[in-house]
């Protein structure tokens, strides 16, 4: 779970976003079950706005990021219609990208 800083200012784990300067952290998540991916396609899709996708790796990220967090690109499709089918897609199949817990 990512959280601005603002909420939790007692945590000393940071790391800045160079490019909004606000400061996020990352909570560890309590609960080892996989994600539903449905169930977040289906928030995406419900508010398209608030998402883009990256043209480089096709991920989704929230409309004010700036570079990708997976793949560095700079490029983004923040069409409602494209976010919405991108969703669906991503929520209809099983994970196929590396995160971060895979890697350590």
């Amino acid at each position: 779970m990512i959280c601005p800083v603002s909420q939790f200012p007692h945590y000393s784990s940071k790391q800045a976003d160079r490019f909004t300067g606000t400061a996020f952290f990352i909570v560890a998540m309590t609960d080892p079950s996989p994600p539903n991916r449905a169930a977040a396609a289906a928030k995406i899709a419900a508010n398209p706005s608030g998402y883009k996708v990256c043209e480089g790796c096709d991920s989704i990220v929230g409309s004010g990021t700036a570079i990708c967090p997976n793949c560095h690109s700079y490029r983004f499709d923040n069409s409602p219609e494209r976010v919405t089918l991108q969703a669906r897609l991503l929520g209809s199949r099983e994970q196929r990208s590396v995160t971060a817990s895979d890697l350590g």
